[in-house]
């Protein structure tokens, strides 16, 4: 048998340390920390995704742009709320909506640069929202 069919301990080893701390971090996040998780999983994989591209892993591409829209639309654009955000929601759907078209571009036309469009855009909004300190009401 070959070894190459298993992985080594230390690799499972902090694959299985990254997914308790990932699910440590969601399991005690706010909803407000939520987004910037997504933020953060969103521009991790814009960057394996564009990095993909420079280096012609198709695979690795499909994967991390297919990523990255899934987070837009399951997670970003799902948790908006246009009656409370108002006009800010509609702005973030509109940019996400943008994004999201871009990256489609980008899988289209293996164009990372267009991936770099949309990771400076995120990184425009994600360090806005990171910077806001929400009050938090009792019992929410």
């Amino acid at each position: 048998m070959s070894t190459a069919m298993f992985t080594s301990v230390s690799t499972r080893s902090a694959s299985a340390y990254k997914r308790v701390a990932v699910q440590t971090s969601i399991d005690g996040a706010s909803p407000h920390q939520l987004i910037g998780l997504l933020y953060d999983g969103l521009l991790e994989s814009l960057g394996k995704a564009r990095v993909a591209i420079e280096r012609g892993d198709v695979e690795v591409k499909g994967k991390e742009i297919g990523r990255s829209v899934r987070i837009l639309e399951e997670g970003l654009k799902a948790s908006l709320n246009d009656d409370m955000g108002g006009e800010l929601a509609v702005n973030l759907r509109g940019v996400y909506n943008y994004s999201i078209l871009r990256l489609t571009e980008a899988n289209l036309k293996n164009d990372s640069a267009l991936v770099g469009e949309v990771s400076k855009l995120i990184t425009t909004v994600s360090d806005a929202w990171k910077s806001i300190n929400p009050i938090q009401a009792p019992n929410a």
